[in-house]
């Protein structure tokens, strides 16, 4: 990992007292809280922020660039460090896709559902050792400014056809991580946070703050 630019911390660590969870995904905001309850600081939601809540487009390429431009968003806005996520599902028989495009992947306004629907349709055609997929992940924590430093998680696994569970959210209920026979959907949230390739970055990003080793952007 590299070094930083300059400027001071905020708290022990590098880990700063008030942090705002830059997204407006209830299911992705729940999970996040558990994530970070070990770093002991404040968090700040949408829910806190019933008029609004900075939500861009998320036009990057990558799921760094999506994740930057998240946090510097809601960090500008309320003018306390912020964090967010980028994640996706990568499929290996279909190039790696959907990617950084797996909210949109049945268009910019899907549902989860749609998009459910649709990566299902996908894979269907290939037989089952030949649905390999990933999922990733980047998590971003951006001080109001200039300062940004992030971390990636990723959960290895395979696709299935037919939904199971009612757990998670997302692309969870055909998400089978390698070492299980249930689904991501299925696994108890505890069970989850421990493979997950959100739980991974977050506390890779939660070892780099304490350790003052973060990759800077």
């Amino acid at each position: 990992m590299t070094g930083h630019p300059g400027g001071d911390h905020a708290g022990a660590g590098g880990i700063p007292a008030a942090v705002a969870i830059a997204s407006g995904n209830p299911g992705k905001i729940r999970e996040i809280e558990r994530l970070v309850a070990s770093w002991g600081v404040e968090l700040v939601t949408a829910r806190d922020h019933p008029g609004g809540w900075p939500a861009p487009e998320e036009t990057g390429q990558t799921y760094l660039e999506n994740a930057r431009e998240k946090a510097n968003a809601v960090a500008a806005a309320l003018g306390i460090p912020a964090l967010a996520d980028d994640s996706g599902i990568e499929v290996d028989a279909l190039g790696g896709a959907p990617g950084p495009r797996s909210a949109r992947f049945a268009g910019p306004d899907a549902t989860e559902h749609e998009n459910l629907v649709k990566l299902i349709e996908a894979v269907r055609p290939y037989p089952p050792e030949a649905r390999t997929a990933r999922y990733r992940c980047v998590a971003v924590l951006a001080w109001p400014g200039s300062r940004e430093a992030w971390a990636e998680g990723t959960c290895e696994g395979q696709l299935i056809t037919e939904p199971r569970g009612s757990g998670g959210f997302g692309y969870d209920p055909i998400f089978v991580p390698e070492g299980e026979d249930r689904t991501m959907a299925e696994l108890a949230a505890e069970e989850k946070d421990r493979i997950s390739h959100r739980g991974a970055a977050l506390r890779a990003l939660e070892a780099g703050l304490r350790e003052d080793r973060m990759r800077w952007p």
